[in-house]
């Protein structure tokens, strides 16, 4: 994957990214809440070594005071130091439970030693930073006595006593905030990536590319109110959705240009991805145009054309295909150079009856009655009525859903119409999300202005030039 690729999985998984920001901001935010806060204390001391006599003893002191100063910083938390601080200061902890609070730091090329104590209550943690550093001098002087006697050679000093510290050091609100925030970012996108490689749906034309090199005809765009007006192509309909119609209309113009496939099919994967209202409303934009069409109603399971159009469907294709009617008597007109064939009474054997002789015949005379004829079957998966006509059509289109279908089952359509030897045209992707940069979403902007919102516009034109003629 390259950069534009997490780019668009980022922006189509943006909700799964903000959801684990949000865990992880607001994680931050309790913990910091609800944490105990600790202080901390510091007392400073600086190793000495006794007066010189010259400057060669003071060098070889100095020296001397460097080299150990690192191992006195060690001795602060030895029990030596601490269980007399602990009698002191009268503490109801061990010796080891209070070297855990307590941390000691040399500063780089000096003799002086930080004594550091961190603790809930802050007036206690400086007393116990103070204590620990008297009776370090105390306990070093003992250490350091020669053994003939007399003052030790070295000396601990506290400089800079301990101060009851006004601000806890833990908990961090900025820290936190700031490592919730990255904690988020990378969760989230490891969540969005891993979300993208796991979902196999096929929501976008980017997606098609995995599993196929067939073309893409066109793109559709999902429309609410296609559910209550699934037919909403006419001359002056300029809406996304229409445009796109017109779209494919003029790609199928240039798909095996030498042949010019007349008889389409149309199908899908699964139900629900809208072959139907997507074979009527391609079928009107073809009658648009000023050529013959006949849009075929071949789902003899689940037949919804005809109630699209609002016509009768009493009889129709299966009145034919069993000689019970002529298809003159059954081809009902709809709108101008248009004619709907219903899918009549729905009978017991569907695969049989489509692909049989009859229905060769009557696509034949279909064929020389009609520039186009557009044919909606069912979907592949769950029953074979499509793969039977496929073999008998001068080509397939397969729409996809976006969202709906995953790329297994399209893989599993397509091995299937190529096992019984169908032309597959393309594909058509239906249901897409409406998104304002895509090419469709561009029609709204540029579609012709209604009559009455001519009036308004001008009037709005001749403030705008009157204002700017004052100024």
């Amino acid at each position: 994957m390259d950069l534009r690729d997490y780019l668009r999985v980022l922006r189509r998984r943006w909700a799964w990214l903000a959801v684990v920001m949000a865990l992880c901001v607001g994680g931050a935010v309790a913990a910091t809440a609800l944490a105990t806060p600790v202080y901390r204390a510091t007392a400073q001391l600086f190793i000495s070594i006794g007066a010189q006599s010259d400057v060669a003893d003071l060098a070889q002191g100095s020296s001397f005071t460097f080299r150990q100063v690192t191992t006195y910083a060690d001795m602060v938390t030895a029990p030596v130091v601490l269980e007399p601080v602990i009698d002191s200061l009268g503490l109801q902890e061990t010796s080891e439970a209070l070297a855990s609070r307590i941390s000691t730091a040399v500063p780089r090329d000096t003799v002086l030693i930080n004594i550091d104590v961190r603790g809930t209550d802050p007036a206690e943690s400086a007393r116990i930073a103070n204590g620990v550093a008297e009776q370090f001098t105390r306990t070093i002087a003992e250490l350091e006595q020669p053994d003939s006697g007399g003052a030790s050679p070295v000396k601990a000093s506290v400089i800079r006593p301990a101060r009851e510290p006004g601000t806890p050091v833990s908990p961090n609100p900025t820290r936190n905030l700031a490592l919730g925030l990255s904690l988020g970012l990378m969760l989230g996108v490891a969540v969005a990536v891993l979300r993208d490689v796991l979902d196999t749906r096929i929501t976008a034309p980017t997606d098609l590319q995995r599993i196929t090199d067939r073309p893409l005809i066109g793109g559709l765009a999902f429309d609410r109110d296609a559910v209550r007006n699934p037919l909403m192509v006419h001359a002056g309909d300029y809406s996304p959705r229409a445009e796109a119609f017109r779209a494919v209309r003029t790609n199928l113009q240039f798909i095996d240009a030498a042949e010019q496939p007349r008889v389409l099919l149309f199908t899908s994967t699964l139900p629900g991805e809208g072959k139907s209202t997507t074979a009527a409303n391609l079928a009107l934009t073809l009658a648009a145009a000023g050529v013959p069409v006949c849009v075929v109603e071949a789902d003899l399971r689940r037949p919804r054309t005809l109630e699209y159009m609002g016509l009768e469907n009493s009889a129709g294709l299966t009145s034919v295909l069993i000689g019970q009617a002529d298809l003159d008597d059954v081809l009902q007109p709809y709108g101008d150079h248009l004619m709907a064939l219903g899918a009549g009474p729905i009978p017991p054997n569907p695969s049989e009856l489509l692909g049989g002789p009859s229905m060769r015949e009557l696509l034949a005379e279909l064929r020389d009655r009609f520039e186009y004829v557009v044919i909606d079957s069912p979907p592949l998966l769950p029953v074979t009525d499509a793969a039977v006509l496929s073999k008998i059509v001068d080509g397939t289109i397969v729409v996809v859903g976006s969202g709906i279908v995953h790329r297994h089952q399209l893989t599993q359509t397509l091995a299937t119409l190529e096992g019984v030897g169908a032309k597959v045209l393309g594909l058509l992707m239906n249901r897409l999300p409406a998104n304002p940069t895509h090419t469709y979403g561009y029609y709204e902007a540029y579609s012709p202005v209604s009559t009455t919102a001519q009036p308004r516009r001008q009037r709005r034109e001749r403030r705008e030039r009157a204002w700017f003629g004052r100024v």
